[in-house]
């Protein structure tokens, strides 16, 4: 297996259907798989990807009780099986496609160990766009690495990088935690642009007005303090 794709899937019932549907279309290689974690839903997501992702290149792994958008990932990871692992969302805002498009990158670039492939994200909202500026220039100084669009999708990073993790966060702050990490382990970082569109239902758990906007940009600046604290120590 070449690649595996872990989707967070929380209280995503309405939107599973057309997510599932699209990676259909885009699923044409036998070396690639799409892992959807049902990240403790307490909708009728389970039924849905027991039903539309029973098994093979889409299944689904379910966790109980949700803790944190991470941990949905890192127990999607923990049963994937690729050679290249990563994850997108499940709100469609971004393509499952860009996904393979990674892959391709990849393949160009001749499958190095090193590699870390990202999305950059066009098309956001202006005030959005404003919010994702600010956090990546202080990130950017305060960890002293180059960090650009930190919460852009997919993150597909080769194995060897993930196995290096250490005490990986089990919320949002999981995707600064791997880009960092990479960064400090000296990985080839690439970007492939992708196209942010709107949810096609519900709306985003975290990003609701200027109030959540505070929460989740307190909770990632503790973060950022005890992950260069780690890395200090190590």
């Amino acid at each position: 297996m070449k690649l595996s794709v872990v989707v967070p899937c929380y209280n995503e019932a309405k939107n599973l259907p057309h997510l599932i549907s699209r990676i259909r279309e885009c699923l044409t290689r036998p070396d690639c798989e799409f892992i959807l974690v049902d990240n403790g839903s307490t909708d009728s997501s389970p039924e849905i990807l027991a039903a539309l992702a029973p098994d093979g290149s889409l299944r689904s792994v379910r966790v109980a009780t949700n803790q944190g958008y991470g941990y949905g990932i890192l127990a999607g990871l923990r049963a994937a099986r690729g050679r290249y692992v990563g994850w997108t969302h499940a709100d469609l805002q971004t393509d499952p496609a860009d996904a393979l498009r990674a892959l391709d990158c990849i393949e160009r670039l001749g499958c190095p160990r090193g590699l870390y492939v990202k999305g950059k994200r066009h098309g956001r909202p202006l005030a959005d766009v404003a919010f994702t500026v600010g956090m990546s220039i202080f990130e950017s100084v305060y960890l002293r690495a180059g960090l650009w669009d930190i919460n852009a999708q997919p993150n597909i990073l080769s194995r060897e990088l993930y196995e290096a993790w250490k005490d990986p966060p089990h919320d949002f702050s999981l995707d600064l935690f791997a880009y960092y990490q990479a960064a400090r382990l000296g990985a080839q970082l690439e970007r492939i642009p992708v196209r942010f569109g709107k949810r096609l239902h519900g709306s985003s758990h975290w990003n609701v007005n200027w109030r959540s906007k505070w929460r989740f940009i307190k909770r990632t600046l503790e973060f950022s303090v005890r992950l260069k604290q780690s890395f200090s120590r190590a």
